[in-house]
């Protein structure tokens, strides 16, 4: 008995629930990776440990495997489903939350490389630059956190709450930043090691904005509204229509 047009279409919607789902999947699993890359790259940095550092480091190729299969997916939906409104969203946030991902992993990557580098800088665990770089990356990590959470859950006030927090993080960088500055000034037998501080500060400050794109993102594929050229007044005001 040939199928009824009712019949195709459900197993159309069907097969479509699943790519979705499979899609949500593999991207929340591509930031548990880079969520562990950042945490493991900022205790690699503050305990010396060269061993953690390479392994940060090595997983970059898991997080752009993944890249490529989810670009690959949001890319066969589109082709093939057609999806439209909230589902269409759902796709197009995706494939702009990967490539934030993806950026973040490269960052943590940079950490792991500064990291195994300064291990071999004759400095003390408490020279300047390890409390900015704990208290930064605690902040940063924590954004990474809640902006995927709220991917997960569908969760806008969880979201806005990290682009508040975004704004935070670039004080205490530019604070940071200045400080170490002047101990370069004060002690030009720093400077090497108070570079490689900054370029690992630099880097943190950029997964922060990332995950505040993300945040961005999971507004957008809720609201249906762009966010990211807007204030901070206006995007909670969206928030709490």
């Amino acid at each position: 008995m040939p199928h009824s047009g009712t019949d195709h279409q459900h197993h159309i919607s069907q097969q479509f629930n699943k790519d979705l789902t499979m899609l949500r999947e593999h991207l929340m699993q591509m930031g548990g990776l880079v969520e562990q890359q950042v945490s493991q790259a900022i205790t690699a940095m503050t305990a010396r440990d060269v061993e953690l550092a390479e392994k940060v480091r090595d997983q970059d190729k898991q997080v752009n495997a993944l890249e490529k299969t989810i670009d690959r997916e949001w890319v066969n939906v589109i082709a093939m489903r057609q999806p439209a409104a909230s589902d269409l969203r759902l796709v197009v946030a995706s494939a702009k939350i990967v490539n934030d991902l993806e950026r973040v992993g490269d960052e943590a990557k940079k950490i792991a490389k500064i990291s195994i580098a300064l291990a071999g800088l004759d400095v003390s665990d408490s020279a300047r630059g390890f409390v900015e770089v704990r208290n930064i990356g605690r902040q940063v990590h924590g954004m990474l956190h809640n902006a995927l959470d709220a991917f997960a859950r569908f969760d806008t006030e969880t979201a806005f709450q990290v682009i508040k927090e975004d704004e935070v993080v670039d004080s205490e960088y530019k604070s940071a930043m200045r400080s170490l500055v002047t101990v370069m000034m004060e002690d030009p037998r720093t400077i090497t090691h108070i570079l490689n501080i900054m370029w690992v500060l630099r880097a943190l400050e950029r997964i922060g904005d990332h995950a505040c794109n993300v945040s961005q993102h999971v507004i957008y594929l809720i609201k249906g509204q762009d966010v990211r050229h807007i204030s901070i007044s206006d995007t909670e005001s969206l928030i709490v229509k």
